[in-house]
């Protein structure tokens, strides 16, 4: 049997900071700038077509594996930022990337060896970040504010960059850039706690009892391991999501061409209004911040999330695609902060919130290839009816993780005020 301390120590909650300008800033642009990548990847595959003449079949490849060099790199350097390392391996990867795409942008014949250099960088700065996350107070709100600045900045990127032009020197330049501007913002990246934050680790979860013979209540502890498998599977839930997402993501353009005659001006006005989406969706989990808790919102918006993905395969109209489609991505943006604020609230040293994003790359790298596989075998509304029915079956242990990650983190908090 273990105390309410031992709780609080194994959930690394009494390390948690508050949320001021200087560490906020440095953690949602070292996140920016490890998720760039992703978000302009049509950019980057017109750049390479452009810099070295490829199709764009061998340049999308390229980008691809510019990605996934950020996952892979992200997931092996995550055990080194929920320790002391946190900040140095941030420093390394943000140079690397630094070096790597500005090396694309200014020499276009050594595109392929700066965009991979690159993108091994960028998984540094992701792991750091994600790591970084779970050092706040109130994850949940955190990872509202995180959400809200990365939609609101990479929505300004994604505007601008095309009229300065799509050339290797604007593209990977602006990769550089935010690479330098996270660099230079390192030295305010929240430490982890100490080491010894681990010692007790005995117990992970704590769960009320009543004693029959007294109807008292005692606390009764559940081994550390419980937090180490939700952890993982965490990690599991979380991959799988995020590809039957970025599935529909992918597949956008030629689901609502094909089933509604979406036009590329219709499409565009979709992914638009997606992104306006997600940052009202950011601001509602900032006012709300743990007040609903996660297991119950995090259930809610797997199932809700899941009925809309099925609905737009069955849909013919592209008005209500369009509307059915905004209102998906903006379920997908908040589950996605309710994701993060469960990873972050496991440990605050950031074991899981570090690899948890960077799960997320290797799914968003391949679903276009995942997507248009599911498509060919199952048809659109075979299509729709997997994403959907993958939604409802992870809803159920992504909630009981939730769950327990509600509970360290109110454990923890109990005896800090103790």
């Amino acid at each position: 049997m273990s105390s309410t301390s031992d709780l609080a120590r194994t959930a690394g909650s009494t390390a948690r900071v508050p949320v001021r300008v200087p560490t906020a800033t440095a953690t949602f642009a070292i996140a920016i700038a490890g998720y760039l990548g992703v978000n302009l990847s049509p950019y980057m595959i017109t750049a390479v077509q452009t810099g070295l003449r490829l199709d764009v079949l061998a340049a999308s490849w390229l980008v691809t594996a510019t990605l996934l060099l950020t996952a892979i790199t992200g997931l092996a350097v995550a055990p080194l930022c929920a320790g002391g390392r946190r900040r140095t391996v941030a420093r390394i990867g943000l140079a690397l990337a630094l070096a790597g795409f500005l090396l694309a942008a200014l020499v276009p014949a050594l595109i392929l060896p700066g965009l991979l250099l690159g993108g091994a960088g960028a998984g540094g700065a992701v792991a750091a970040s994600g790591a970084a996350l779970a050092a706040f107070r109130n994850p949940d709100r955190v990872a509202g504010l995180n959400g809200l600045s990365n939609r609101g900045v990479i929505t300004i990127v994604l505007a601008v960059v095309p009229v300065i032009g799509l050339a290797p020197l604007q593209v990977f330049g602006a990769l550089a850039l935010f690479s330098l501007i996270g660099l230079v913002l390192t030295t305010w990246l929240p430490d982890a706690p100490a080491a010894d934050a681990h010692a007790g680790a005995a117990v992970a979860e704590a769960m009320p009892i009543v004693v029959p013979a007294t109807g008292t209540t005692r606390t009764a502890a559940v081994p550390s391991r419980t937090v180490t498998v939700a952890g993982f599977a965490l990690l599991v839930v979380f991959a799988l999501w995020a590809v039957s997402e970025d599935s529909l993501w992918a597949m956008a353009g030629v689901l609502g061409a094909d089933l509604t005659g979406l036009s590329d001006e219709g499409l565009g006005i979709a992914l638009s209004a997606s992104t306006a989406g997600g940052l009202l969706g950011s601001l509602a989990l900032i006012l709300v911040g743990n007040r609903l808790g996660r297991a119950v919102p995090l259930v809610v918006l797997l199932i809700a999330g899941g009925i809309l993905k099925i609905t737009q395969g069955f849909v013919s109209d592209p008005t209500v695609f369009i509307v059915l489609f905004v209102a998906w991505n903006t379920i997908y943006a908040i589950a996605f902060m309710y994701f993060v604020a469960t990873s972050a609230g496991l440990d605050a040293h950031g074991r899981w919130s570090g690899p948890l994003l960077a799960v997320y790359l290797v799914g968003s790298a391949l679903t276009p290839v995942i997507g248009a596989a599911i498509v060919s075998a199952l048809g659109y509304q075979g299509f729709a009816i997997t994403l959907g029915v993958t939604s409802f079956v992870l809803a159920v242990p992504a909630g009981v993780i939730a769950v327990i990650s509600g509970r360290l983190e109110r454990a923890a908090a109990a005896e800090v005020a103790a």
